[in-house]
């Protein structure tokens, strides 16, 4: 890891070994300190998640997510701890959540030019993981920052695992963990979080060209998928209808802005 100053601007390149067949190479990406962001500290409650902002608390987006949901997904959701039972259906989400939270960690310290190793067994998969992603990352260039306090308006806030430049383009990414792989499909959701990042940090930091979801299984299988300009004006669209829909259903006042 190098540190320079260019002007009044501090980056830090990290550089990175990467193995292909029986030859190695070193790429590397540059800590970009471009914006002030902020930090937010979060309130998880029975009602769902808030983020403090100012002296306002915030509904976070996996909240609005969760709470607009369709029926479809509800009852499918439903009929999955059925078929496996209630029980099963807790540690299997309560351990995919563990192995989530250690994984995030992993890129999240990989991503701020810092090492970090759990030697634990636990820490072995989720672990693996995070290389696997990393593995896959080859065009990513510039850190602007990770885990992203981003709020709009006081209408939603939440927190984006990494911000930076991604094939030469501003970019909100997001990693996630899954028990197998994904067909896009299932994954509306992640659109709408990034669409919902995008529009914080066009209003508040700078413009975001590009959101990319990085999958990583279980199995080690790696999975990207991209939401061009166009994608992500479509989904900034259908997600203030979710925001709307919140509120309208919600004992939460929406804020005047």
């Amino acid at each position: 890891m190098i540190a320079i100053w260019i002007g009044k601007q501090h980056l830090t390149i990290c550089m990175r070994i990467i193995r292909k067949n029986n030859y190695f190479e070193i790429n590397g990406f540059v800590i970009n300190r471009k914006y002030n962001y902020n930090e937010f500290t979060r309130n998880d409650e029975e009602t769902g998640r808030t983020y403090n902002v100012g002296e306002h608390k915030v509904p976070s987006v996996t909240t609005i997510l969760s709470k607009t949901q369709s029926q479809e997904k509800k009852q499918a959701l439903d009929a999955w701890r059925e078929r496996v039972g209630y029980q099963e259906a807790a540690r299997i989400t309560n351990q995919a959540a563990v192995r989530g939270t250690e994984m995030h960690y992993v890129l999240e310290q990989y991503c701020n030019g810092i090492g970090y190793l759990n030697i634990s067994k636990e820490g072995a998969l989720p672990r693996m993981m995070a290389h696997t992603i990393v593995d896959n990352l080859d065009l990513f260039s510039q850190v602007y920052g990770t885990e992203v306090s981003l709020s709009y308006k006081d209408l939603w806030a939440g927190s984006s695992d990494l911000i930076g430049v991604y094939d030469d383009k501003p970019t909100i990414i997001d990693f996630k963990q899954s028990n197998r792989p994904k067909r896009e499909e299932w994954i509306e959701d992640y659109y709408y979080q990034i669409a919902a990042y995008a529009l914080a940090h066009k209003l508040n930091f700078g413009p975001i060209e590009q959101g990319l979801i990085c999958v990583c299984t279980k199995d080690l299988v790696s999975q990207q998928f991209k939401m061009d300009a166009d994608k992500i004006k479509e989904y900034e669209e259908k997600w203030f209808a979710r925001v709307e829909k919140f509120y309208k259903n919600s004992s939460i006042s929406s804020p005047k802005v």
